[in-house]
């Protein structure tokens, strides 16, 4: 089987052209976005850190016209705030079955399963992780999930595995350099 090469190591063929074909990433929150600590202040207050390479990732796939939206299990005013600022129009909390956001996105932006990846860590990403075209599990994701994942990043979730993949798509759809404005 042939290899390409992208910036975090080498990726197979078959993840290359399954990549190739996206146009929508799915992107659960905690354990992705953040290292999926949570902290709790004493008066209640939730804090969670995001990896600002995450955030130019995302800005640079909207720039190249692949959407990006998350779906994630936990309410937070913080999560919403932070992928507002990013450009991220469709952010889904609270959900318990991520497979009824999943095809409404579908039907949104009128796509195919095989024109979305979705990166997740956990055992309640698995239902739309095997639906999309491309599968993907962070690298300190649950044994099962990265076990199902078509490819598991190099770098743990909240320290840049959404850009790691975010790059991985610009790379194999040749957009990488428009996204970025140089030559790489």
């Amino acid at each position: 089987m042939s290899q390409y090469q992208s910036f975090y190591g080498e990726i197979s063929a078959d993840v290359w052209h399954k990549a190739q074909q996206i146009k929508l990433l799915i992107c659960d929150v905690d354990g992705v976005f953040s290292d999926g600590r949570i902290y709790m202040g004493n008066d209640g207050e939730e804090l969670k850190t995001f990896h600002t390479r995450d955030g130019y990732g995302v800005k640079a796939l909207l720039s190249s016209n692949i959407q990006v939206a998350v779906i994630t299990g936990r309410q937070s005013n913080i999560v919403e705030r932070r992928m507002i600022a990013l450009g991220i129009t469709h952010i889904y909390q609270g959900i318990d079955d991520k497979l009824v956001p999943f095809k409404h996105l579908l039907d949104t932006y009128q796509l195919s399963a095989e024109q979305v990846a979705y990166i997740g860590d956990d055992m309640v990403d698995l239902p739309v992780m095997q639906q999309v075209g491309l599968g993907v599990c962070v690298a300190d994701g649950h044994p099962v999930v990265k076990q199902q994942a078509d490819f598991v990043t190099s770098l743990n979730g909240g320290y840049g595995a959404v850009r790691e993949l975010a790059d991985l798509l610009l790379l194999s759809q040749d957009l990488l350099q428009q996204a970025h404005g140089m030559s790489v």
